[in-house]
């Protein structure tokens, strides 16, 4: 394959598939590799005291003090694609990409867009106030930052696991296990990280890790909060259909029963033991 062909191809999927697993793993990517290339051109013209990234920081992360907030707003957002070195860029790439597939398996575009970026803002929030909240934290409230994908990615993780919690995946020299598992392993090394000086990043993986869960809980019991993001219908004029409306209706209800009682079995068996009509009923879904 040409470089012209591959980078046609990674365009594509990053940009134009509607994939938003792609998406955000490709601004993560970008934005990583522009900050490493000002750096090295920061670097070479003689700035040695201090990384590029660390020189936009103030810029770019969301900031613990709640008074520089009106003019940080938009860290809300900056914040959960600029990373501080390649291996906190690595390592939420690499969740964001295993276990958003698997979210995407179930759910939709839209959806996957208002947990990822609702878990950061609210990481972000939690950060905040655990600076305002624990004396530890009150020497430096107001030169704090909060860099990172990670909150984000913790959204997705735990609104996997609370979506498929019997959901398996096979790994290296251990074989079959539940990725729940996996996910809690996550969330143990973060309750610990809360003894030492680093414990605000972690208050901030929680708050993406709550959002996650409490938005699958309120999807199960019928609310979507994803529903903000859709387009709101032009209006137009049309014919009274009230029978075929009605029969649309009818098979609408029909087809999230049927997607229910699919969710409730990967629920109980896991994903592997779907058969091939019903996966391809949840990717249907997963596309209207």
């Amino acid at each position: 394959m040409s470089k012209k062909k591959a980078l046609e191809e990674v365009t594509y999927k990053v940009f134009r598939s509607g994939n938003p697993v792609y998406l955000y793993i490709g601004l993560i990517t970008i934005v990583f590799v522009a900050m490493a290339l000002f750096g090295t051109t920061f670097f070479l013209a003689g700035n040695t005291g201090i990384r590029f990234i660390d020189y936009v920081r103030p810029y770019v992360a969301f900031p613990a003090d709640w008074q520089q907030l009106p003019t940080r707003f938009y860290t809300l957002l900056t914040y959960q694609f600029f990373h501080k070195d390649i291996f906190q860029a690595l390592f939420n790439c690499l969740w964001l990409f295993w276990l958003g597939k698997i979210f995407m398996d179930f759910l939709k575009p839209r959806q996957f867009h208002f947990v990822y970026l609702t878990g950061g803002i609210v990481g972000a929030l939690f950060f905040a106030i655990a600076y305002h909240v624990f004396p530890v934290f009150s020497d430096s409230v107001y030169t704090a930052t909060l860099i990172g994908a990670s909150a984000s990615v913790m959204a997705i993780a735990v609104a996997t696991i609370t979506l498929v919690p019997d959901y398996t995946i096979s790994l290296l020299f251990i074989g079959r296990i539940k990725l729940i598992y996996l996910v809690l392993a996550y969330i143990a090394i973060d309750l610990i990280g809360m003894a030492s000086m680093n414990a605000a990043d972690s208050f901030a993986h929680l708050g993406g890790a709550l959002t996650g869960f409490t938005y699958i809980k309120l999807l199960r019991s019928g609310k979507d909060w994803s529903n903000w993001f859709k387009p709101k219908p032009k209006l137009k004029v049309v014919k009274n259909e009230t029978s075929t409306k009605k029969n649309k209706q009818q098979k609408d209800q029909a087809n999230q029963a049927a997607v229910d009682a699919i969710l409730d079995k990967v629920s109980k068996s896991g994903y592997d033991k779907l058969t091939t009509a019903e996966k391809a009923i949840l990717f249907r879904a997963s596309k209207e």
